[in-house]
C-alpha cells in the first residue's frame, strides 16, 4: 500500500493534518445526528445539476452566502451526508467517551454504508466527487457570532486525501473538518438526532423539508405553519415559486417525510404548509446531545454503538499507526475559516423576511410555539 503522508499544501502552506490529532473511525454504528444550523438555513443545493448561482440568505439578524466555484459547482444536499455522517461518529465517540478531533481517518466504505449508499466503483467515484464540491464550496456566516460581528468563511472541508493500494484501489481516506462545524457538533444543545429513513429520501426539497421539519416541528403536538413562500425562500431554491409549491404539494401527496404528517391550508390568500409529528422516531435519543429539551426522549430505529464498536476492525485501524484517538482540537485554522471583523453588510438576501418578535414575518402561524 503506498504510504501516503501529509505534505505541504499549495502555495506552500502547511497541511493541518501535521498538528492535528487524528480522530481514527474503526466502525461500528451511530445514531444519526445533524447539525442544528445546517438544518434551517439554506446552505445546500438541493439540484443534483452543478448550481454556480449563489445562496443570499438573511433572517433575524443572521446571514448566510454560499458560493460555489465553476469547476465542480456548489455542494447539494446529497453531499450534506458526508456532514451528518461525520457529526454522528464524533457524537458517538464523544458519549462514550473517547476523545476527538476535526481530523478524520476513516475508510469509504464506512461511511458510505452508514448513509445507505452502494459500494461500487461508481459510488466511490461519486463520493470522492462529493469531497471535492465540499471542499470547493465557499461559506459565509455570521451564525454563532460574537460581540464584535464576526463574518466566518471557510469551506465544508478543509483538506482531503485517499490512501490507496498500489494497484490504486482505495481503502482509506482523511479529511479535516473546519472549526465552525466541529464546534457546532461538540456544542451538545446544537445537535439533533433525525431518522435513519432519512437517507433513503430521494428528492433535493425533501430531504431539506424533512430537516425543516425535524428542526423546527420536533416532537411538539400541534406541529408547525409555514407560509410556503417563506419556505421557498428558506430554501434558496432556483425553481419559481409556483414550481416549489407544486413540488410540495406532490411531497404532501406521498406523505413521504419520516415522522411527520404534512397538509396544505389557507388563510385568507396564504397559502400555509402544516407539519406534524405523528411517531416518536425523530426523537433524540440522548439527552447529552440535545441540550434544548426536547420532549420525549425517546430512541429511534437504529442501533447505536457502545464504546467496543469504536475499537474493534483493527483492520481499519491498521490502515494508520496512531491506535487511539486523543484529545479535542479547537483551534482555527486562520486561512480556511478566517474572520472578517465589523457589522455585516446592510444588503438583505432573499430570504430577508424574518423580523425578531414579528412571528406572521417570519411566515410562522403566531398561534404555535417555538420547535427549535
Amino acid at each position: 500500500m503506498a504510504d501516503v503522508m501529509p505534505q505541504r499544501g499549495q502555495h506552500g502552506r502547511e497541511s493541518e493534518r501535521l498538528r492535528l490529532d487524528p480522530f481514527v473511525i474503526a466502525g461500528g454504528d451511530a445514531s444519526p445526528r445533524d447539525q442544528r444550523d445546517l438544518m434551517e438555513r439554506p446552505f445546500f443545493s438541493l439540484s443534483k445539476a452543478k448550481r454556480i448561482a449563489p445562496i443570499l440568505y438573511e433572517a433575524g439578524g443572521q446571514r448566510v452566502e454560499i458560493h460555489g466555484l465553476a469547476e465542480h459547482g456548489m455542494a447539494t444536499i446529497w453531499d450534506a451526508d458526508v456532514l451528518i455522517w461525520a457529526a454522528s461518529q464524533i457524537v458517538e465517540a464523544e458519549n462514550g467517551g473517547l476523545r476527538t478531533s476535526r481530523f478524520l481517518r476513516f475508510t469509504p466504505y464506512q461511511l458510505l454504508t452508514a448513509v445507505g449508499r452502494a459500494t461500487g466503483a461508481r459510488d466511490y467515484r461519486l463520493l470522492k466527487a462529493a469531497f471535492a464540491r465540499l471542499q470547493s464550496t465557499v461559506i459565509r456566516t455570521t451564525i454563532r457570532n460574537g460581540e464584535h460581528w464576526r463574518r466566518h468563511q471557510f469551506s465544508w472541508i478543509n483538506e482531503w486525501e485517499e490512501r490507496t493500494t498500489r494497484d490504486g484501489r482505495v481503502e482509506g481516506m482523511e479529511c479535516v473538518l473546519p472549526d465552525w462545524f466541529y464546534r457546532g457538533v461538540i456544542d451538545r444543545s446544537l445537535v439533533l438526532t433525525i431518522d435513519p429513513a432519512y437517507f433513503r429520501l430521494t428528492g433535493g426539497i425533501e430531504r431539506w423539508l424533512y430537516r425543516v421539519a425535524r428542526k423546527h416541528a420536533g416532537h411538539q403536538p400541534h406541529g408547525w405553519l409555514f407560509e410556503i413562500t417563506h419556505l421557498h425562500e428558506k430554501s434558496g431554491s432556483l425553481a419559481r415559486v409556483s414550481d416549489f409549491a407544486l413540488d410540495l404539494r406532490r411531497i404532501v401527496g406521498r406523505q413521504s417525510l419520516p415522522g411527520y404528517r404534512l397538509t396544505i391550508r389557507r388563510e385568507g390568500r396564504r397559502k400555509l404548509l402544516h407539519i406534524r409529528p405523528v411517531t416518536l422516531s425523530t426523537v433524540p435519543v440522548d439527552d447529552g446531545v440535545d441540550g434544548h429539551g426536547i420532549s420525549g426522549a425517546g430512541t429511534i430505529g437504529t442501533s447505536g454503538a457502545s464504546l467496543s464498536g469504536f475499537q474493534a476492525h483493527e483492520l481499519q485501524l491498521s490502515l494508520w499507526p496512531e491506535t487511539r484517538n486523543r484529545a479535542p482540537n479547537l483551534e482555527s485554522n486562520l486561512e480556511s475559516n478566517f474572520l472578517m471583523l465589523g457589522r455585516p453588510d446592510t444588503d438583505r438576501g432573499a430570504g430577508a423576511v424574518d423580523r425578531p418578535g414579528d412571528p406572521r414575518a417570519r411566515g410562522l402561524s403566531p398561534m404555535l410555539g417555538d420547535g427549535s
